[in-house]
């Protein structure tokens, strides 16, 4: 593919994502009301796994083709640019903050569970190279984790023993009398699910052209993966971000990047499975290992703003948002200048 082409394709792809983007996030919100499992818990587990379509292949494609330090910087650097979207996403609402606006248990738990995975990936890189059928046990582990944390935020949502403080500026997640009424089920399941498929091929067209336009330049596979393909192949959870944010569904906004963000990490485990030289967590460099431990800090930050709610902060946005710009910004020039 040339590089005009790819060029052609990536501006294609990401226009389909802002119109399909736009509409599934619509879906996504009528579903949410619903199925009554509330905006944060579709936004994390739908929208969340329909916009990691193209990470998931670009991480596993790379594995698969003997590329693990692109596998695991597309995975984990996915992770830290769509903390940063979220940061972005603040800037755009000019109300209050975006974490104090909303403010959702099922976020938080999001977010806590998202440290563990991470952490489980970091225990991984640190343990004995041991494999069972070529694959790690941790990336087993990281799995099971997953799909438990997963379960216990959905029992969490339906009997909660924690509630956020209602403010005037909380935009509560309250279900729309208008969308369970009027909306039929078959009919909004299979609107979404078209959708989901056109972002998903045009997220995928999105990785592929990324990746060949970064092949045109003499950068290493761990910042091309952390910068070129995570960003690129994460341009649907910005674009679903926005849109979710214009809808005034924040916590369907938040839920998408957080919850998005945790099935990310799944990505290391799938990489570990289709990488075929022993475990993928003892074939990257340190580069990874400084990526990881970044990205968690991020994460915390994110966190300690969903539970402080600062109203007003830097700029307008709340310090979470601005701490975060600079700690990737600042991480990504230590990277790219000492690794």
């Amino acid at each position: 593919m040339s590089l005009t082409l790819s060029i052609i394709i990536f501006g294609v792809a990401t226009l389909v994502i802002v119109v399909a983007g736009t509409a599934l996030t619509r879906y996504a919100d009528q579903l949410a009301d619903k199925t009554g499992l509330g905006e944060a818990l579709v936004g994390a587990v739908f929208l969340g796994g329909v916009t990691s379509i193209a990470g998931i292949i670009t991480s596993v494609s790379a594995a698969y083709n003997n590329h693990p330090e692109l596998a695991i910087s597309n995975a984990i650097g996915g992770i830290a640019a769509q903390t940063l979207f979220l940061s972005i996403a603040d800037i755009t609402y000019r109300k209050v903050n975006l974490e104090h606006a909303s403010a959702s248990l099922t976020n938080l738990m999001q977010g806590v569970l998202l440290i563990g995975l991470l952490t489980l990936v970091l225990l991984g890189v640190a343990s004995p190279n041991y494999t069972l059928f070529n694959i790690h046990p941790i990336s087993i582990t990281i799995i099971i984790a997953y799909l438990l944390g997963t379960r216990m935020i959905s029992m969490a949502k339906e009997k909660p023993m924690w509630n956020p403080k209602i403010t005037l500026s909380t935009v509560e997640d309250t279900p729309d009398q208008e969308n369970i009424k009027k909306t039929k089920m078959s009919h909004l399941i299979i609107k979404f699910v078209l959708l989901s498929i056109l972002v998903g091929f045009s997220g995928y067209a999105i990785g592929i052209s990324g990746i060949n336009i970064s092949d045109a330049t003499a950068l290493s596979e761990g910042f091309v993966g952390s910068i070129f393909t995570a960003v690129a192949t994460s341009l649907p959870e910005l674009i679903v971000t926005l849109a979710a944010v214009r809808q005034k569904a924040l916590a369907l906004a938040v839920g998408n990047i957080i919850g998005g963000n945790s099935f990310d990490v799944l990505f290391v485990a799938f990489s570990d499975i289709a990488y075929q030289d022993g475990s993928i967590l003892h074939n990257i460099t340190t580069y990874q290992s400084f990526l990881v431990p970044m990205t968690m800090l991020m994460a915390s930050i994110l966190i300690m703003g969903l539970l402080l709610r600062q109203r007003k902060g830097i700029g307008n946005i709340g310090w979470e948002s601005a701490l975060i710009i600079l700690i990737f910004m600042l991480g990504n020039v230590i990277l790219y200048a000492f690794f």
